[in-house]
């Protein structure tokens, strides 16, 4: 099977524009990429959701700030710069005849179930009316350790929660490489990555001043879009119509092929970005769970419990070392998982005063995330 071919039958795609892509180095936005983009835009059939990045770049030149190091002055270069940065994205796509809309996120807007239904349900109603939807972290909001960290995370949810066909990295790199080309001559190309395949020494830092994003953060938010079954294209975004090429089954960029798809709600559960505790798990109770079958999380393979959760909050299982084996929605709280941990499921009754669920977390609320 030709892998490329598949994605010129996407009919959704998610396009993240970096930093460097969408502006200059020393001065303003990109102009002349914007117009390139939006016009590329126009011509595809596939309705695109984007998700740029380029409002601290702007408002940094503003203010004028000579470094965004604080939390405080990327907020505010972040104020400064995110209308300026919307107001150049609808003119040019106005200039094609097209609409844009503007949504500025947090991490609480996704990982509430109900506010990332209510996300998708108006994405769903923007796209459905021929609107572009642009969309930024609300960095201004949005509070210091409880953030998407960059917007290639930030792509990989959205992708997810649109449930995209495809996502594309525009970035200022042709692709992935055995080491940075820039100061590795020796540095190979890598066309294709696999599920399985091991490629988390080839990443590089991130890219510049306003940047927290960089090839390491693309591989991972790559790995989440394809766990939940959507394939990534990093690509570089200064190629004449790489849109075009992209979804015409062009090989440009590296290409990351998806697993098979999951069902939306372990989607949720795979790409909320801040669990609210970790489960501490005995090698048994991992064995069950990565098992060909799968495996309920029992609280006799439980061995010890970190954080304050609430029954239905989003846990990550670990093992002793601290090995990410599974993620999902918890059926106690953890005081509760503290008292039954270690205990057969027939003892929960007796040791809470009350009947209660077998599974401390059920296989259908969970996602595997272990090799």
């Amino acid at each position: 099977m030709n892998e490329r071919s598949e994605l010129t039958k996407a009919s959704r795609v998610v396009v993240k524009i970096g930093t460097r892509v969408v502006a200059e180095p020393e001065g303003g936005l990109n102009h002349e990429f914007l117009d390139q983009f939006a016009r590329q835009i126009a011509e595809l059939e596939p309705q695109i959701v984007v998700v740029t990045s380029g409002a601290v770049h702007l408002g940094r030149r503003a203010l004028p700030l000579r470094h965004v190091d604080s939390v405080s002055l990327r907020q505010a270069a972040a104020a400064v710069g995110q209308p300026e940065l919307m107001r150049h994205y609808a003119q040019t796509l106005a200039d094609h005849g097209l609409v844009g809309a503007q949504i500025l996120l947090t991490t609480e807007d996704m990982s509430d179930r109900s506010r990332y239904l209510r996300i998708r349900n108006t994405v769903e109603a923007l796209l459905a009316e021929g609107v572009v939807p642009v969309i930024n972290e609300n960095d201004t909001v949005s509070v210091e350790g409880v953030t998407f960290e960059e917007n290639d995370r930030l792509a990989a949810v959205v992708a997810t929660t649109v449930q995209a066909d495809l996502l594309i990295f525009l970035s200022d790199q042709p692709g992935l490489f055995t080491a940075d080309p820039r100061v590795d001559s020796q540095a190979e190309f890598v066309p294709v990555v696999r599920p399985g395949d091991n490629i988390s020494q080839y990443a590089g830092a991130a890219g510049g001043a306003e940047s927290r994003g960089g090839m390491m953060k693309k591989i991972a938010a790559a790995r989440t879009a394809m766990d939940c079954g959507i394939p990534v294209v990093i690509a570089d975004g200064g190629e004449d119509d790489v849109l075009l090429r992209i979804l015409a089954g062009e090989g440009l960029g590296t290409l990351f092929v998806a697993r098979e798809p999951m069902a939306g709600r372990k989607q949720w559960i795979a790409t909320v970005v801040e669990p609210a505790g970790e489960i501490v798990v005995d090698d048994g109770a991992r064995r069950a769970l990565v098992d060909k079958d799968g495996s309920s999380l029992l609280a006799v393979g439980i061995v010890a419990v970190d954080g304050n959760f609430q029954a239905g909050d989003v846990v990550t299982v670990v093992t002793a070392e601290g090995e990410e084996v599974a993620r999902g929605l918890v059926n106690y709280s953890s005081e509760e998982v503290k008292q039954i941990q270690g205990a057969h499921s027939r003892q929960i009754p007796e040791i809470l005063g009350h009947i209660g669920d077998e599974e401390v977390v059920h296989r259908d609320n969970m996602v595997l995330t272990a090799d």
